[in-house]
């Protein structure tokens, strides 16, 4: 799985925005848009692991800077994104995979409400906020792609994971309004629907919960970080310029609609 074709000069002068950029999803697409040459801004609350993430891409020759930052707080978002146009004089993509799963195998009467707040902040509330302060930028310039990571458990509903699961329905609704909100802007805004991924994210989650999902899964196994990293990398990239407000699916079968 990892030795799935880049395509060198793809995002040749382009800069990109990678959120949950220090692991996971995000850093597998870091690297992707990276090698494909882009240069590439990397947003994580994590310092010390993004700053090894950027070290890595580094020695790959990609042009990286970090910025240390909690998604799901309005100020540091708006101005993370000024930061990273002063730095690089513009933006044209954007991939927010932030995120968190929050409990697993929890029965909404067992949920935390602080617990269901949390998810939202940073899965939905931070979907907004990297949403709302790069599009005006994108707007001027008449061009842009947004890509946010959404879920299967957004379209189906993974049960004892109702804030993840409302997070991440609540992405795919936000996807499909932004996208017609600029439709005619040159910008693109679409979402990316994976089943489980082995991610470190996936760690901490119930070994019932995972055997779960993993279980309606056609293909019977999780899906890799650099299979969602070609798909993202098509799905940004200038040639997919007709396709806006979609949830692309990327679960093994699971999701054939």
């Amino acid at each position: 799985m990892d030795q799935l074709n880049n395509f060198p000069d793809r995002y040749k002068g382009q800069v990109a925005i990678i959120t949950g950029g220090a692991d996971g999803l995000g850093k597998a697409i870091a690297s992707r848009l990276g090698a494909e040459g882009a240069s590439i801004a990397l947003f994580d609350r994590n310092t010390v692991l993004l700053e090894k993430t950027a070290q890595e891409l580094t020695a790959q020759n990609i042009p990286v800077r970090t910025y240390t930052i909690d998604i799901s707080q309005e100020d540091q978002v708006k101005t993370a994104v000024e930061q990273t146009i002063a730095d690089f004089g513009k933006i044209d993509v954007v991939v927010h995979s932030a995120g968190v799963v929050g409990p697993t195998s929890t029965n909404i009467t067992s949920y935390e409400t602080a617990d269901f707040e949390k998810v939202l902040a940073i899965n939905l509330f931070g979907s907004f906020l990297m949403t709302k302060y790069v599009v005006a930028h994108m707007a001027e310039r008449q061009y842009g792609r947004i890509l946010l990571i959404a879920s299967i458990a957004g379209k189906e509903g993974n049960p004892g994971m109702v804030g993840y699961s409302v997070s991440k329905a609540g992405v795919i609704g936000l996807v499909k309004a932004i996208a017609k909100e600029y439709a005619t802007a040159g910008i693109t805004v679409n979402g990316l629907a994976p089943a489980v991924i082995r991610t470190a994210m996936n760690a901490d989650t119930a070994p019932e919960q995972l055997a779960y999902m993993t279980a309606k899964i056609p293909m019977g196994r999780l899906g890799e970080t650099s299979e969602v990293a070609a798909m993202a990398s098509f799905i940004v990239s200038p040639e997919n310029s007709f396709s806006t407000g979609f949830i692309y699916d990327i679960s093994g079968g699971r999701a054939t609609y």
